[in-house]
């Protein structure tokens, strides 16, 4: 794998772990460059660019415990990452299934889907451009989403 490439998927793994740990402001740093659009081709309030949008986001809809952690796990897998060195630019898809486990909520999976992403390199740095969330099979969220 290039460099390239290393980085560009570790990139996608962090924003796993970062989510995972609670770490909202890292999970918003990610996109400092970029954006989440929760649906493709969405109206622009399902459009949540740069660190401050993908912050509020995160803060309006995930639920934080007071471990300061969601109580989940993203796994993610299937990358399957195209990049384009000369101009900077690369895309992938990938595969999430997110795990749960709360006092009220025995270990289960409770989403699963795939996301398509773009990126740019930024000052030498490999950054997310975009990134759209696709829910493939959902079950039961009530203690993941505020909503």
């Amino acid at each position: 794998m290039s460099d390239s490439g290393r980085e560009i998927t570790n990139l996608i793994y962090t924003y796993a772990e970062l989510l995972d740990g609670g770490d909202l402001d890292g999970v918003a740093g990610l996109f400092e460059h970029g954006r989440i659009c929760g649906v493709q081709d969405g109206p622009p309030e399902t459009v949540f660019e740069g660190s401050a949008r993908v912050r509020q986001m995160y803060e309006m809809a995930t639920r934080i415990y007071d471990d300061g952690t969601p109580k989940t796990k993203h796994h993610t897998s299937n990358v399957q990452l195209h990049i384009d060195e000369a101009a900077g630019t690369a895309r992938s898809t990938s595969y999430y299934c997110v795990t749960q486990a709360t006092p009220d909520l025995p270990l289960q999976v409770i989403v699963t889907g795939h996301y398509k992403d773009t990126f740019h390199r930024v000052n030498g740095a490999w950054w997310f451009d975009s990134r759209i969330m696709f829910v493939d099979q959902i079950g039961d969220v009530s203690q993941h989403l505020k909503f």
